[in-house]
C-alpha cells in the first residue's frame, strides 16, 4: 500500500475510534464507501481498469446500447465527466460508439468482446472487496446494515424529490 493511503487509512480509522465514535451517520457512511472505492480501485488497477470506469462497465454488462445521456444518468455523473471516461474505454477498446437506425445524432455504447469479458475477471474483484469489508460481521447485523442503508437511501430519495420541487430564490 502507498504511504498517502496507509496515512489515509489511518487518518479514518483514528477519527471513528479515538477522535469522534458518535460523528454523524453521513461521515460514516462516507468513509466506509471511501474505503470500500480504495479496496476496489488497486484491485482493478492490476488490471489495467480505471475505477471511474467501473461504473460505466457494471452499467453496460446489464444494458447495452445506452446513449451517452442515458449513461450519464444511469451512472449519476454528469456528461462531460462519461462523455472523457468513453473515449478513454473506446482507446482501451472497452467500448465501441455506433450509430443505431441511420440516426446520425445519438451515439448508442456497446461493450468490445473485451469489454465484456472484463466481467468475469473484475466482479469476483468486488465480491472480495464485500467479503473483507464484513468479515467477522454476523449475518443479523448484515440485514441489520442493510436495511438500514436502504430505509436511508429512500428516506433521502423522498427528501430530493421535495427538495427538487423547490424553486430557488433569487
Amino acid at each position: 500500500m502507498a504511504p498517502n493511503s496507509n496515512r489515509e487509512t489511518q487518518s479514518v480509522l483514528q477519527h471513528w475510534h479515538r477522535d469522534v465514535p458518535n460523528d454523524r451517520m453521513a461521515h460514516l457512511v462516507r468513509d466506509a464507501g471511501r474505503l470500500l472505492a480504495k479496496s476496489l480501485q488497486s484491485r482493478l488497477a492490476e488490471h489495467g481498469v480505471s475505477f471511474g470506469h467501473w461504473s460505466f462497465l457494471r452499467i453496460l454488462w446489464v444494458t447495452e446500447g445506452l446513449t451517452q445521456r442515458e449513461l450519464s444518468e444511469e451512472a449519476g455523473v454528469m456528461e462531460p465527466t462519461t462523455f472523457t471516461a468513453l473515449k478513454a474505454m473506446e482507446a482501451n477498446q472497452l467500448i465501441e460508439r455506433r450509430h443505431l437506425n441511420g440516426n446520425r445524432r445519438k451515439l448508442h455504447i456497446f461493450l468490445t468482446d473485451k469489454g465484456r469479458a472484463l466481467k468475469d475477471v473484475l466482479t469476483p474483484l468486488a465480491e472480495d472487496v464485500n467479503r473483507v469489508a464484513l468479515e467477522g460481521v454476523s449475518e443479523q447485523d448484515r440485514k441489520a446494515t442493510r436495511n438500514t442503508l436502504l430505509a436511508m437511501i429512500d428516506n433521502l430519495a423522498v427528501d430530493n424529490a421535495a427538495t427538487d420541487d423547490i424553486e430557488p430564490k433569487r
